[in-house]
């Protein structure tokens, strides 16, 4: 199936994509293209102009700023996970990009794309929101920074307005003391995850403090387990694993039920609680 017709402009910088969006009702943006181009042929998406943003400046680049990452929309997941900053500062998102799709995908898709199109399976965006990571948008009056607990809204809906420019992602370098933990369950390798969990925590001794569990796949947005975080900051993994069921309410989907993702997501928290146990080499 071939998409319906469109037309198409490419953007040299981000006030004039945020222009060229202005100029149509339905324009979408076009960065690696790997979920739109899917939705175009299939027709599931049919926007009267396309706006290209691959050749503005600067969107293509990592940097460490003071305390925080940014990396920027038009970086590309194989970019992002040979980056030595991102391998450093922020092990989590260099641990989640093996598991999305397969090398082809991930030599296209970008970061950017990811966390707008908020797939509520993928897995930046989770990582995002465990990391209490910053969303930079660039916008008619200028540019706007939300907080991850905000940016997502709902089934593939986020603060991004029709208007607007995802511009970078921040999120904080991870500190010494900082732990990380990855992990999801999927049909196969490069699949949607059935259920998914992005972790952080601070270590306290032996034990773990300031512990932020995300969920992916369980709901219509990445989903933070808060009981089964205070039981784990307890060292209660019995305990958090048993608060899944008031933290999380999966539905039924075409791949797996409700009851069988809770049973999953504790069988992913009784991993992540290991690995989050674990110093970093």
């Amino acid at each position: 199936m071939k998409p319906a017709p469109f037309a198409y402009a490419k953007a040299r910088t981000l006030k004039d994509a945020v222009a060229l969006l202005r100029r149509s009702k339905d324009a979408r943006l076009l960065a690696g293209g790997q979920s739109l181009i899917a939705t175009l042929n299939m027709r599931l998406s049919s926007p009267s102009l396309l706006v290209d943003i691959n050749g503005i400046k600067g969107l293509d680049r990592i940097v460490k700023k003071g305390a925080k990452i940014e990396i920027g929309a038009l970086v590309r997941h194989a970019q992002a996970l040979q980056s030595d900053i991102v391998v450093k500062h922020a092990p989590l998102i260099a641990l989640a990009i093996p598991h999305i799709g397969h090398p082809a995908i991930r030599n296209r898709g970008t970061i950017g794309g990811s966390i707008a199109f908020a797939d509520p399976a993928a897995e930046l965006p989770a990582c995002l929101l465990a990391l209490d990571g910053d969303v930079v948008i660039e916008g008619p009056r200028g540019e706007r920074t939300v907080k991850a607990a905000n940016f997502f809204k709902g089934l593939f809906e986020t603060a991004l307005g029709a208007n607007d420019v995802l511009k970078a992602i921040r999120v904080p370098a991870a500190a010494k003391d900082a732990r990380i933990a990855f992990a999801e369950l999927a049909r196969r390798h490069g699949d949607y995850a059935l259920v998914g969990l992005a972790a952080t925590a601070r270590a306290k001794g032996d034990a773990l403090a300031d512990v932020r569990l995300a969920y992916f796949g369980v709901g219509a947005t990445p989903v933070r387990a808060r009981k089964a975080e205070a039981a784990l900051a307890r060292g209660a993994l019995d305990d958090a694993v048993a608060a899944l069921a008031d933290d999380l309410d999966p539905p039924d989907d075409i791949q797996e039920t409700g009851a069988v993702k809770l049973h999953l997501a504790g069988v992913l928290l009784r991993r992540v609680a290991q690995q989050l146990a674990e110093k970093p080499a």
